[in-house]
């Protein structure tokens, strides 16, 4: 049996219990519907219309759950399949839908086989989610090519692989145990690791990684982080590289905000013409170099003739929402305080917004921007300039999000 199939039939990741249905939905990026909508369909997707996705490596669900949930809740018809060689991951996703009562196409197999194959069956996929996959796969590039030959001219795709900088001390690591632990059973590496990492030096990289968490987490949480048969990480300029060679553009990175290297740098002119004189892709690996944080790259892709059009633009007719508060917390945060506090891996942002953009996010309920600009008294092109700071800063940290049919 291929050594990472076994993995994850003897220990399905992330682990997860089918009966905790009833009490949460857990939700992230990618596939969260009104996040596909703004990064892949300019916010305008009429969702009323036939949605068809395929879930490439769902895993124990988390991705399929989210996404089949927050479908069902819109009334949108939606057809979606579920594709993972391990079967017992696939029946913890199945047992978790069941306790939904979502209705989900479900397959064993290896997606670089299905993807294409379902795609000439049931025509192409609207959208795919693959994420901690293809990091995995003997050949990576024939999952991105599987992939991209599968979804369609007018679709795209969420995408998560492993970074290599945010996971400083793993691949040594991993190395390490393999060396101790050829040939033994799952459950004696397992052993062997945890008495290692007790005994670690204070110098070890791993140990000096406070971004690595899932070996905490149990069993299956450390065997996927440590004792991996396969894994390689990509820089982002590798993952722009597959995305390429497949016949896919990058639209967007999450959050935006993580990459710019402005963040990590001393805030003056000479350095921002630095930054400025550099490509957008290589403001993006400058970013991720002087970070250190970013443990897994999650983008939005799609095919090259689209990739550059997909995203939605601050347009009259943007519907905007904010994600993760409501418009009047917020106004009344920029109100008093004109900045926005995140964090994202530990890593703390501060972003300045103008007090006065506060009216402008109180209206932000999914009423096309035109409608704030004229609740505001404010024509579209004094708005747009009122305005444009305020988007950039919050569609940097994903705080803002476009779709004229989502809440």
């Amino acid at each position: 049996m291929d050594p990472v199939r076994e993995q994850y039939e003897t220990y399905p990741y992330p682990a997860r219990d089918p009966a905790d249905e009833a009490g949460r939905l857990i939700e992230g990026s990618p596939s969260a519907p009104r996040e596909i909508d703004h990064h892949l369909f300019g916010g305008k997707r009429d969702w009323s219309r036939p949605f068809r996705a395929l879930v490439a490596g769902g895993g124990t669900g988390d991705g399929l759950i989210q996404l089949a949930q927050k479908l069902a809740d819109a009334r949108c018809p939606a057809d979606i399949t579920y594709v993972d060689m391990s079967r017992a991951s696939r029946d913890i996703a199945q047992a978790r839908a069941a306790a939904r009562g979502l209705t989900i196409r479900f397959e064993t197999g290896d997606l670089i086989e299905a993807a294409p194959r379902l795609a000439r069956e049931g025509g192409a996929f609207d959208y795919i989610d693959c994420c901690g996959v293809l990091h995995h796969l003997p050949e990576p590039q024939a999952g991105f090519d599987a992939l991209a030959a599968a979804v369609s001219p007018d679709g795209g795709l969420g995408i998560m692989v492993y970074a290599p900088h945010g996971r400083t001390g793993v691949y040594a690591l991993q190395e390490a145990l393999a060396a101790l632990s050829p040939g033994e059973p799952p459950a004696a590496k397992i052993a062997l690791a945890r008495a290692t990492l007790k005994a670690l030096p204070p110098t070890n990289w791993f140990t000096r990684n406070e971004h690595l968490s899932d070996h905490e987490t149990g069993d299956a949480g450390l065997c996927d982080l440590l004792l991996h048969a396969r894994d390689r990480p990509y820089g982002i300029e590798d993952l722009d590289g597959a995305l390429v060679a497949a016949g896919l553009g990058l639209v967007s990175v999450l959050e935006p905000i993580r990459y710019d290297p402005l963040q990590h740098l001393p805030e003056t002119p000479e350095f921002a013409a630095r930054v400025a004189a550099l490509s957008p892709l290589a403001r993006l690996a400058l970013g991720e170099r002087l970070s250190g944080a970013i443990r897994r790259h999650v983008v939005y892709a799609a095919p090259a003739a689209r990739a550059g059009a997909a995203m939605a633009r601050m347009t009259p007719d943007a519907c905007a929402r904010l994600v993760g508060t409501g418009p009047g917390a917020l106004a009344r945060q920029i109100e008093a305080k004109g900045r926005l506090r995140m964090t994202f891996a530990g890593v703390p942002y501060e972003l300045s917004i103008a007090r006065a953009a506060a009216k402008h996010i109180a209206r932000l309920d999914g009423r096309p921007l035109s409608a704030v600009a004229a609740a505001a008294g404010m024509d579209w092109l004094s708005f747009a300039q009122d305005f444009g700071p305020v988007w950039r800063v919050l569609t940097s940290a994903n705080a803002l999000q476009c779709s004229r049919g989502l809440r």
